[in-house]
């Protein structure tokens, strides 16, 4: 009997104790609920998080951290201060505290908010990522890196972060490597698939906005190199012009100085020579004055595409004020 009244006393004693334990390990899905408790995600976002393919898991990470589309540069500034910002315009802050992106009103970059929504969130996910787990994908990120990628872009980016997130070089691979590279290895592939159910659609939205802007780059480059050659092209027809001129002159002088002395037949002589240099002198005038309008035909072309650039950079430019923002 003395140990039949003790029993109740040991379970509830074990169940007491097992309660921390489970707290403990249960802590962020706790701070989870608690977090989404009333929650309602905004439309706009949720409508970014159907465009990215994200699963069921990668859409609970996201919601957690309350995402907001930011309209405002200057709000966007507040929202993401002394927080890192991504080329996409985005930023996370730690300990599932909050996801913002610039809204991109120009319709050219669609692609933009969606891809930096799920950088975002990868951050979130990197955030939330066992100590062992974290290990094991740092492991494969930094193979990844060392060995296998090439693309230069990405590879300029990264040593972007070098500078200036010294300390978040994976962290920063982990989002980038899942939202701008389309081909990974099947480890990586693997672990991003709890993310995305279709994570080539990421990429190609990616690729997509990039090349809006290294397609203008390319076409900017490829006119200045035009116009490099043929500003040349047109150095060398005025020199040659000039000479031809120089040498019309002289010979003009002596036809004159043979008429009015009185030597017609040497001066009858040089005329058919001299009327011959003064049609290649008219030719050699209209090519120059032909290619001059193709250069500045060139220059109008090349600067509207740099306007064109221009419009696209202040567009995603957070420097603006509010107000150029809208």
């Amino acid at each position: 009997m003395v140990r039949s009244r003790r029993l109740p006393g040991i379970v509830l004693a074990l169940v007491v104790l097992a309660l921390p334990f489970l707290v403990w390990n249960k802590q962020q899905s706790i701070a989870d609920w608690w977090r989404l408790r009333g929650y309602t995600p905004p439309a706009n976002v949720v409508s970014l998080a159907s465009a990215d393919t994200m699963t069921t898991e990668a859409k609970h990470i996201l919601y957690v951290n309350h995402p907001q589309l930011v309209a405002s540069s200057a709000s966007f500034r507040q929202d993401c201060t002394q927080n890192e910002q991504t080329i996409v315009l985005g930023c996370y802050h730690s300990d599932q505290n909050g996801v913002y992106v610039f809204s991109v009103k120009d319709v050219r970059l669609n692609g933009v908010e969606q891809v930096t929504i799920a950088h975002e969130m990868l951050h979130a996910a990197y955030d939330r990522l066992s100590s062992g787990e974290r290990e094991r994908i740092d492991g494969l990120l930094n193979d990844y890196f060392t060995h296998d990628l090439h693309d230069q872009r990405i590879l300029d980016t990264i040593d972007s972060y070098k500078k200036t997130e010294p300390k978040d070089i994976t962290n920063e691979m982990h989002s980038v490597f899942g939202t701008e590279i389309a081909d990974l290895p099947k480890s990586l592939e693997s672990y991003y698939s709890q993310y995305f159910t279709k994570r080539s659609t990421v990429v190609n939205l990616a690729l997509s906005y990039e090349n809006v802007f290294t397609s203008r780059i390319s076409q900017i480059d490829s006119y200045d190199q035009q116009l490099s050659v043929l500003k040349s092209q047109i150095s060398s027809e005025e020199q040659n012009l000039n000479n031809q001129l120089n040498q019309l002159n002289a010979d003009r002088s002596r036809l004159d100085n043979l008429k009015s002395s009185g030597q017609y037949v040497a001066y009858n002589a040089g005329v058919s020579g001299f009327n011959s240099e003064v049609i290649a002198y008219n030719q050699g005038v209209e090519s120059l004055q032909n290619d001059i309008a193709r250069y500045n035909g060139i220059i109008n072309t090349r600067n509207s595409i740099a306007n064109d650039l221009r419009g696209l950079d202040s567009a995603i430019d957070t420097r603006l004020t509010a107000q150029s923002a809208q």
